[in-house]
């Protein structure tokens, strides 16, 4: 055997010792493992910087010391917020010699006035004292102003927190006023991206002039041209709030129920209202943070509502002795309501605080929604019927929904053993390779079907715009030729049935047609798997693949643009471009040549291979895209989405 000529590097074993031990001081946990106190470092962490600092100067709204917060998107890529409540402290902290109390909330993790007994605060959001601090350690640069007791301080922070200098005065408050303004800049090498996109920002502001009610917000962009200032202000707080969600929905009756409930250090408040469409939308907060995931104090709501509900149709006659109770769900169905809870010491889940533990919380919120709701219901006596008669029909739609259920599985329609006969599928029966396009009509199909890859990727062509699912109940729309097709050819169910592990296809992509009407179709079918496959969207799974709007020849070679912006920036860095522009209105006038052209990258790979962005589905996407502004729609489709790829062809 021939001897192995080259030498063997002998490396030293790694050690384990005492000098091994690693002690992240200061800031310096937080730039390590931002993830860690912002959730990301994505679009999501980024924007998350924003609400830390406006929560603390809602926390001082809470606390009755301010009334108005500015929050302005610098044109220079930085944010600024200022609120006119008491000011951060400026005295020397006695535990940080030299320090003041600002600087120490500024530099160390859990410093802030949110603990212990000293009343600084008596409920708040930002309960971790974690949070300016965060936001300091991850900025490149950020400057604190103070104006209290007359003076106005400054001091400023640079390269992930390290102050520049102490907190020094440098004149008196302007006109006598008192509050904080942070201002600062992100670190471009810790975020993947440092643009805020105001429209998140809008929103979220929005939400909170809603649960504090008089409490003005102005929102200013500094980056438009406009400067124009957006000023939220609600004086019946979470009431504005659930008619701004119902505002492009049916109401069931104008009335909003409102009540509220006060207990040692806890308080509550609910509105709600019911519409004519048949999913629920039920929004929660603690202290004035989103709980998307729920918690104690939804619990307690859901528990008392179907209580009440069901006790009151029997005390009035509606339900006989021999009929079932109504469910929860039967009676939620087209419900829109606000939860909104403050106490002292929440119990959140993690830092980005999704859902709320806090047990007593929940006895609250059941007790205040079994005596008031029941009030509501004895002085509302009208709109207590409709809502028992629409519960009603949900209910039965239910057993309909059921029993429609049951004989599409006996047909096999729903385990994926029966396809559709129009559906042109892939020979990979490996789902992680496997792609499906759903296109407009059978001549998109027939173009589709020679452009593609058969190995990997199947064709269903739908016929016209499928049942809008948010006007319809299951057992309606489980008649539907288009939905029927859509669910065999997907193979893993539907609603509380579906099984995203069974899915036939990792990649659901909607290619439809770049008109108007194309932008229909695709919404409804975003509808459709948001509502009965979320699951689906969720997993990232749906993708939305777009076709060119326009080509034209640029010497011998065809060029494709997307839309009429693609078009005018194209003419504007070719003002003497002469040839025409042809208009490829749809999938069906392009031959599977152009179709083979379009989605092809530089690197000759499908673009549907091509990782692209997410972005995400809000709660109220299918209600507000089912209006008839077209504009509305395609804004959703852009803009809104956030489990929904996008691919441009």
């Amino acid at each position: 055997m021939a001897q192995n000529s080259e030498k063997k590097v002998e490396t030293a074993p790694p050690t384990y010792e005492a000098d091994d031990i690693t002690v992240l001081e200061g800031l310096e946990p937080v730039r390590k493992r931002p993830g860690m106190y912002i959730g990301s470092t994505g679009p999501t962490g980024l924007h998350h910087l924003i609400w830390e600092v406006v929560d603390n100067s809602v926390d001082e709204a809470m606390a009755g010391h301010c009334d108005r917060i500015d929050v302005t998107l610098l044109a220079d890529g930085g944010v600024r917020v200022t609120d006119n409540g008491r000011g951060i402290p400026t005295g020397i902290h006695k535990k940080y010699k030299g320090k003041s109390a600002a600087e120490v909330v500024l530099t160390v993790l859990h410093a802030g006035g949110k603990f212990g007994e000293g009343g600084g605060y008596k409920v708040s959001g930002g309960l971790h004292g974690v949070g300016v601090s965060v936001v300091n350690a991850l900025s490149r640069r950020l400057k604190l102003e103070i104006d209290r007791d007359g003076d106005h301080h400054e001091m400023e922070f640079a390269d992930g927190g390290n102050p520049t200098g102490p907190l020094k005065v440098t004149g008196p408050a302007p006109r006598g006023r008192t509050g904080t303004t942070v201002t600062f800049w992100p670190d471009g090498t810790i975020f993947e991206e440092i643009e805020f996109r105001a429209q998140t920002v809008v929103e979220r502001l929005q939400i909170m002039a809603f649960l504090n009610k008089g409490l003005e917000i102005r929102f200013v962009d500094e980056r438009s041209a406009g400067k124009d200032a957006q000023i939220f202000k609600y004086k019946d707080g979470i009431v504005d709030f659930v008619r701004h969600l119902n505002v492009s929905k049916e109401s069931l009756f104008r009335k909003v129920a409102y009540f509220e409930r006060k207990e040692d250090d806890m308080e509550v408040e609910v509105a709600l209202q019911w519409n004519t469409g048949f999913y629920e939308s039920i929004h929660s907060f603690a202290n004035g943070i989103s709980t998307g995931d729920g918690g104690m104090h939804e619990d307690g709501f859901r528990t008392a509502l179907t209580t009440v509900t069901n006790k009151y149709a029997r005390l009035k006659g509606t339900l006989k002795e021999k009929d079932d109770n109504l469910l929860g769900e039967d009676i939620r169905e087209g419900l829109t309501a606000i939860i909104s809870v403050r106490l002292q010491e929440p119990q959140f889940e993690g830092q980005t605080k999704g859902k709320l533990g806090n047990t007593p919380v929940r006895s609250l919120v059941q007790r205040a929604t079994n005596e008031k709701l029941a009030e509501w219901f004895e002085e509302n006596p009208r709109e207590a019927n409709q809502i028992i008669q629409k519960s009603i029909m949900a209910a039965r739609a239910r057993v309909a929904a059921r029993s429609a259920r049951d004989l599409t599985r006996r047909k096999s329609a729903l385990d994926g053993a029966g396809l559709p006969g129009k559906l042109v599928d892939c020979s990979s029966r490996d789902p992680r390779q496997s792609e499906l396009f759903i296109v407009e009509g059978n001549s998109a199909g027939g173009s589709a079907k020679d452009a593609r890859d058969p190995k990997t990727q199947a064709i269903l062509p739908i016929r016209g715009k499928i049942l809008n699912v948010e006007r319809a109940r299951i057992d309606k729309m489980l008649k539907n030729t288009e939905i029927q097709a859509l669910i065999s050819a997907i193979g893993a169910g539907l609603a509380d049935d579906f099984d995203v592990s069974k899915i036939r296809y990792h990649k659901i992509i909607i290619l439809a047609d770049a008109d108007v009407d194309g932008s229909h179709i695709r919404t409804l079918l975003l509808t459709f798997f948001f509502r009965q496959m979320k699951a689906l969207v969720e997993g990232g799974f749906v993708y939305v693949a777009q076709p060119p709007l326009y080509s034209t020849l640029v010497g011998k070679e065809k060029i494709y643009l997307k839309d009429d912006a693609a078009k005018a920036a194209f003419l504007a860095e070719h003002p003497n471009h002469k040839s025409d522009f042809q208009r490829l209105k749809g999938l069906g006038e392009m031959d599977f040549g152009e179709l083979k052209d379009t989605t092809m990258d530089r690197g000759q790979r499908s673009l549907l291979q091509v990782a692209v962005e997410q972005a995400a589905i809000a709660d109220e996407v299918c209600s507000v895209l089912m209006g008839e502004d077209v504009e509305l729609r395609r804004n959703f489709i852009q803009t809104n989405a956030k489990d929904v790829r996008f691919l441009d062809i």
